[in-house]
């Protein structure tokens, strides 16, 4: 499904002047999403429910008496709503306008009257809490008169879900920059994505044809990653066609996030359950033995887990003993952790241990920046995840993504795959992908925040045809698994006392200096003593090394392999240069002192 972002300015641009008309003298700006995105959702439902309210209110008014639990009743067609959800109050947000000196009263009214799974979605707005503001502030009715508007159109029959989808996430961009808020930490732009939807689902497209498959985003958001996946994966003019049975899962830890993604999923018909609030690394929210087939993700980085590190330390003196942490082979005895201002990788273990052992397996779409690929030294977290996401031969691809692609930061950033079944050609080997060339992307016209450069659908083929062809080019690197590894060894050199002379242990073997300790890093496919001799004897001759010392780390470092040399410019080039600019300034000092 095609998406025309700009047709949907005049609808952000209309929520942001009500904002700017109602609240303005209220409320901060960086407030305001507290108001309008609550709103926003119960106009949303508020139109759905307009068409079978007498039906709603005569069913209930007929058996409330008579049944304890009427949800059946009324989200059944016939005698309810037909939807997942109701109201049982005598209002519609239009009918609140015609009684203004209750407003209030009414309107909480109303509000109680949602059933159940709505009221989760209030809650989690803490929606409540504004309307004795705007009552006080006497907006209130100023408010409701707004979204009951018809100059906006928000039903979601013309508003669908996955266009409310990016009204809702520009929004929180908007109201996050006048916070000085990180607006990316919810917002992946649509084009990504897409791109994440190719790589994933187009390998196995030919096995997921029919059957039942469960996609999951740990980091949900506002769900547009589970809503662009389910149509790119059922899309019948689509890429896939597959005909299957699809649940979407997602978990989001950001209270109106949360509430927001939920609204959209009873929307769209989608089960609502299956979005879990609460921090997933310490709260999970779903049975600790569901796995999924497909997962996609843009989990925070840069950002502490600090909170979510003390909930997990229910073992020993404070120990993580959560299995989905603990590695087998790992340096480590307890679990692998990475730095506490840096939860990403946490993320990854996470689906990693949620990866089904089916013929299928699963497939797994990250979005991570630098840090992911290199920080950690051997042993330490990062360095023991990415050994074991690649001994394990998890990692399929990692494709580098241009700058400024992101509304709230232009560092460079990738997508990582990972699969528990690549393909008989992808055994032992990765794919890295360097799509950060011109010819990849599209400047916009327009920046938004930080983002200035675009994915257009031909850039997103092209790059979806370089990681399917997986071949060696300008562009696509093939490398062994083992070409990211290098063992670290400890470089010894004897301690000697005043004289010069060599201390020794009681063995008489000569002690370490530990002023002179150092380290080397060595590629895994060179000999270790062959190095030593070659590159460290030389320089140091009473050196020597101890292999129980040495670890094995990991790294990737793409501009290693995909660095160009670019050669100097001539004496003569630089030469023109400054007398180009010598000519170009040879009357300014005149015209500074003769002013």
């Amino acid at each position: 499904m095609s998406l025309n972002t700009q047709s949907l300015q005049p609808v952000i641009n209309f929520l942001w002047t009500v904002a700017d008309d109602v609240l303005v003298n209220n409320y901060q700006k960086g407030k305001y999403k507290d108001v309008i995105l609550p709103m926003v959702v119960i106009r949303r439902l508020d139109l759905l429910l307009e068409p079978t309210k007498e039906q709603v209110l005569k069913t209930f008014t007929e058996y409330k008496a008579k049944l304890q639990n009427l949800d059946s009743l009324l989200t059944n067609s016939k005698h309810g709503s037909g939807l997942a959800f109701y109201n049982t109050s005598k209002f519609t947000l239009k009918k609140l306008l015609d009684d203004p000196k209750n407003l209030r009263s009414n309107f909480e009214n109303y509000l109680n009257g949602f059933s159940e799974n709505v009221q989760d979605i209030i809650k989690q707005f803490k929606f409540r809490n504004e309307i004795e503001t705007l009552d006080e502030a006497d907006i209130l009715f100023s408010l409701i008169e707004k979204f009951c508007s018809p100059k906006v159109e928000l039903h979601p029959d013309k508003l669908p879900p996955l266009a409310m989808g990016y009204v809702y996430e520009d929004l929180v961009r908007r109201f996050n920059e006048e916070n000085n808020e990180e607006a990316g930490e919810h917002f992946t732009p649509r084009e990504i994505i897409d791109l994440m939807t190719h790589l994933v689902f187009l390998p196995v497209k030919d096995k997921i044809k029919q059957g039942t498959y469960l996609i999951y985003d740990p980091c949900v958001g506002s769900g547009g990653m589970l809503t662009i996946a389910k149509n790119f994966l059922l899309n019948p003019d689509g890429l896939v066609k597959s005909k299957a049975t699809v649940h979407l899962y997602g978990q989001e830890s950001t209270p109106f996030i949360y509430a927001t993604c939920k609204s959209d999923m009873l929307i769209k018909g989608e089960d609502p359950d299956k979005i879990a609030y609460g921090s997933t690394l310490s709260a999970y929210g779903f049975e600790k033995d569901l796995k999924f087939d497909f997962m996609l993700t843009n989990p925070p980085y840069g950002k502490t887990w600090a909170p979510d590190k003390k909930a997990l330390g229910v073992g020993p003196k404070g120990a993580i003993i959560d299995k989905r942490f603990m590695l087998k082979g790992s340096y480590k005895e307890e679990a692998v952790t990475s730095r506490v201002n840096d939860g990403q990788l946490m993320f990854v273990l996470h689906m990693i241990s949620k990866m089904k052992e089916t013929e299928l397996g699963s497939r797994i779409a990250s979005v991570h920046n630098g840090s992911a690929l290199f920080t950690g030294d051997a042993g330490q977290g990062e360095s023991e995840i990415r050994k074991y996401i690649i001994e394990k031969d998890y990692l399929e691809a990692i494709i580098a993504l241009p700058n400024d692609m992101f509304y709230n930061t232009g560092i460079p950033t990738y997508i990582f795959l990972i699969t528990n079944r690549k393909s008989q050609q992808r055994k032992g080997k990765v794919q890295l992908i360097n799509a950060t060339s011109e010819k990849f992307y599209s400047k916009m016209r327009k920046p938004l925040g930080k983002k200035r450069v675009e994915f257009l659908p031909e850039h997103v083929a092209m790059i979806e045809k370089t990681f399917l062809n997986f071949e060696d080019n300008e562009y696509s690197k093939i490398f062994d698994n083992a070409d990211f590894g290098y063992a670290q060894i400890t470089v010894n050199r004897p301690l000697k006392d005043e004289k010069g002379k060599i201390v020794t242990d009681s063995k008489g073997k000569p002690k370490p200096d530990p002023k002179l300790k150092d380290t080397e890093n060595i590629p895994l496919k060179e000999d270790i003593q062959e190095f030593f001799e070659r590159e460290v004897l030389p320089f140091a001759p009473d050196a020597w090394w101890d292999n129980k010392d040495t670890k094995i780390g990991y790294e990737i470092n793409f501009a290693k392999y995909f660095y160009k040399y670019q050669p100097p410019r001539t004496l003569k080039e630089i030469t023109a240069d400054i007398l180009k600019i010598e000519d170009e300034t040879e009357n300014l000092l005149k015209e500074i002192i003769e002013a």
